[in-house]
């Protein structure tokens, strides 16, 4: 799409060239959304390229990840044996509704910013524990768990013109075993239910509750649950309104859908544990 309110384009090489943020100023990463619809109140774009991260990092602690990292890149990591979770990477990459030619162009960074209910690469990082830094236009970088990023729908704890500079996915994490369930109304249609479970060589277990909830929702088990202990644990944690209405599905269908895929991924996660 033509963008015929941005009057120009900066590709500052050192984030310190950007000394403020008037209204009109938008970062660009892929920029895959920016340029889907207009952008009526953007006049300046500030490309990110310049400062030219790595897209990927792999350590013994785990994967630090550039915000301007593509989904295409994401998809192709290969973990080593020692990470069973690391198949999620993928995983959530392919549950994002795109091409493969936008995914060759769209970040990890772009999609967590938009902070939308079915934003997989937010999925992703919070069911694997993951920590934001941020930079913000005056003062230190901060880090922020991953969880208490997303607000709601569209909505997040970035300040105007703060960074998202990184995501880091320890490797404690990664070790963990994990199921994953999701649900659209196509074949290739966007997420109405996106649930991760993670789950330790204790019998812990951590469920993430994406896609049929505004935001992020996190459950955390010490020992295994029962079926009952569960879907106990779900009602508590979101209200009879705290399900996303949308096209993608009734807040009733999205309930239902959590339910019934908590329940597989606590089964399946039990069986293994269980080394059925």
């Amino acid at each position: 799409m033509d963008l015929n309110t941005v009057r120009q384009v900066k590709s500052p090489i050192f984030p310190d060239e950007i000394a403020d943020w008037p209204t009109g100023h938008a970062w660009l990463a892929g920029g895959t959304w920016l340029m889907s619809e207009p952008q009526l109140g953007v006049d300046t774009l500030v490309d990110l390229h310049g400062f030219g991260w790595p897209e990927l990092t792999i350590s013994d602690d785990g994967i630090e990840i550039a915000a301007t990292c593509t989904i295409e890149t994401l998809a192709n990591v290969v973990g080593p044996p020692e990470w069973p979770a690391a198949p999620l990477l993928p995983d959530c990459a392919h549950a994002l509704l795109m091409s493969f030619k936008v995914a060759g162009v769209a970040t990890v960074g772009g999609n967590i910013c938009m902070s939308l209910p079915a934003g997989a690469m937010v999925s992703l990082t919070v069911a694997l524990e993951a920590n934001y830094l941020l930079w913000p236009r005056e003062g230190a970088p901060r880090t922020v768990a991953a969880r208490d990023f997303v607000t709601g729908n569209h909505a997040n704890i970035l300040a105007p013109g703060e960074l998202l500079r990184s995501v880091h996915i320890p490797a404690s994490a990664l070790e963990k075993r994990y199921a994953i369930r999701r649900a659209s109304l196509t074949k290739l249609g966007r997420s109405a239910a996106l649930l991760i479970g993670t789950s330790g060589p204790q019998g812990d277990l951590l469920l993430t509750i994406t896609a049929a909830t505004p935001r992020p929702v996190q459950l955390n088990f010490p020992r295994p649950p029962s079926a009952d202990e569960m879907r106990a644990a779900i009602d508590a944690a979101i209200p009879a309104d705290g399900f996303f209405d949308d096209v993608n599905g009734t807040p009733a269908y999205k309930r239902h859908l959590t339910y019934h895929f908590a329940e597989d991924i606590r089964a399946e996660l039990a069986a293994l544990g269980s080394g059925a």
